[in-house]
């Protein structure tokens, strides 16, 4: 478990929401406990927090629907346009044959 320090959701030096001091974002922890069915409990253990910062990520993503919507947004237009540059890659013309 964490050092009992009390751990808030912070927004700086990574692109979204997670949880201070830690490299673990709102929506993974969301996504653990919410679609994966994983406990808070074993999410707390596998990545050394304490439930309450789990429980705490929860509340913060159903808190701020509209910013967690968006980044799923960004998130999902990052990955597709990586997917497009593995596809193609830079200076090749797809509809030049």
């Amino acid at each position: 478990m964490a050092d009992g320090e009390t751990r808030r959701i912070a927004c700086d030096i990574m692109s979204e929401p997670h949880i201070a001091g830690r490299r673990i974002s709102v929506r993974q922890v969301y996504a653990l406990v919410e679609e994966a069915g994983m406990s808070a409990e074993t999410v707390g253990d596998r990545y050394d927090l304490d439930v309450a910062d789990v429980y705490h990520a929860l509340a913060y993503y159903h808190d701020h629907p509209r910013e967690m919507r968006n980044i799923e947004t960004e998130r999902e237009a990052a990955a597709e346009a990586f997917r497009d540059s593995i596809d193609r890659p830079a200076g090749i013309d797809p509809d030049a044959a």
